[in-house]
């Protein structure tokens, strides 16, 4: 059989040049960047000082406490129904592993302890 390899092209084969950014063309990639095209009114600069908060405010951290106890209580219980199905996949499948062997006894019977 004789091996088909594809033939190369010279698109295939071709040396990037890089270019380092500097603040002229990153200023003048904004500037492109912020301008919708076919359009000539600039829109917003894509950056995100609308999502900063204003330094003269202070920090709720009452809220951020609260907000923190939350997470981590909802976690634990998270933690714990995850411990709590992965047992009982366990339990269930011994369970199945022992009926499907053909044996009888499979099944817990709890005694009153007196």
């Amino acid at each position: 059989m004789k091996n088909q390899q594809p033939i190369p092209s010279e698109e295939e084969h071709r040396v990037l040049e890089f270019r380092p950014r500097t603040k002229s063309s990153a200023a003048a990639r904004r500037g492109l960047a912020g301008q919708a095209p076919g359009k000539n009114a600039p829109l917003e600069p894509n950056d995100l000082s609308r999502y900063e908060r204003n330094r003269d405010e202070p920090d709720d951290f009452r809220h951020r406490m609260l907000a923190n106890v939350a997470a981590f209580a909802f976690t634990v219980a998270l933690t714990a129904v995850a411990i709590w199905l992965a047992m009982s996949i366990a339990d269930l499948r011994k369970t199945q592993d022992c009926v499907l062997t053909g044996r009888r006894d499979c099944a817990r019977i709890s005694t009153p302890h007196f």
